[in-house]
């Protein structure tokens, strides 16, 4: 794979609950592309992943994200699992640095129930998404074209429903973050924060 992301360096925002092959082969694929990583969480160390609903390895977050400035990187992976966007959009810090992607025009990826984060960080209204299918009322009930597709992209965000989607949404997910700042990404996001 092409060096498409080199200098770039590319955060991930996960917790406890976290689907592991969410966040590990979209992280090797980021890797891959010559990105850096930062892994961030509700605090640094250690947080549990899983597989669908078995406990799996342990996750190790560089820096809390409250201590993280969204300015200092060049896109946002969210990968899902149920309990980690759950317990990441009850958290204000967690909610406002994703909106600082998105009003800012970075490009964000987020695979899954990660979406979910989307609804609290209010940038959903008006964008076209897919997710898990069991979220897919919440995205609607939030003002999303949500529809059935292995990833979708709008103005820089890259959604997809599920583990098998993984292989299309890395492609995506590369492709828009090696693109770099959407415009229309930031003023869709002023549009419907002026809603």
């Amino acid at each position: 794979m092409a060096q498409t992301l080199s200098g770039k360096t590319v955060a991930v925002l996960a917790t406890d609950g976290v689907e592991l092959v969410e966040l590990t082969e979209p992280v090797k694929a980021l890797k891959e592309a010559g990105a850096s990583v930062e892994i961030l969480s509700l605090k640094a160390g250690e947080f549990q992943g899983f597989n669908h609903l078995t406990p799996g390895d342990k996750v190790t977050a560089d820096k809390a994200v409250a201590d993280a400035d969204a300015g200092s990187y060049a896109g946002l992976l969210l990968p899902g699992g149920v309990a980690n966007p759950d317990q990441l959009r009850a958290d204000k810090d967690a909610v406002a640095f994703v909106r600082a992607f998105f009003e800012a025009g970075k490009p964000v990826a987020a695979i899954c129930h990660a979406p979910w984060l989307l609804v609290e960080a209010g940038v959903v209204e008006g964008r076209t998404l897919t997710a898990f299918e069991s979220i897919r009322t919440d995205l609607r009930n939030a003002g999303a074209n949500v529809v059935n597709e292995e990833v979708v992209v709008d103005e820089g965000l890259v959604t997809s429903r599920c583990p098998d989607d993984i292989p299309a949404f890395n492609r995506k997910m590369i492709e828009e973050f090696a693109e770099g700042r959407h415009q229309g990404q930031a003023e869709q996001t002023q549009q419907a924060a002026a809603r």
